[in-house]
């Protein structure tokens, strides 16, 4: 697994600055620049990348579809539950 230093670091990345680094690692693993056990390094930051760009996904989505509520429907929706 990615190490705590390097799970802290990719948290403080923006979502475009995650794509970036994952693009990167992509290029790198693809043209055979690094060595095998740098490129299993380099999955797993890579899988971290993804897990954090999700994160960032879902809570835009959830904002939109809190924006994109009707007023007045979360309370009617809390009501009849």
């Amino acid at each position: 697994m990615a190490n705590k230093k390097q799970k802290e670091n990719i948290e403080k990345f923006s979502f475009e600055e995650a794509i970036k680094e994952l693009t990167n690692i992509v290029a790198q693993v693809e043209q055979g620049q690094i060595p095998l056990q740098d490129s299993l390094q380099q999955y797993e930051k890579g899988m971290a990348l993804i897990k954090h760009c999700r994160t960032i996904l879902q809570k835009a989505e959830k904002r939109i579809e809190k924006i994109s509520e009707p007023e007045g429907k979360t309370q009617k929706s809390t009501e009849s539950e």
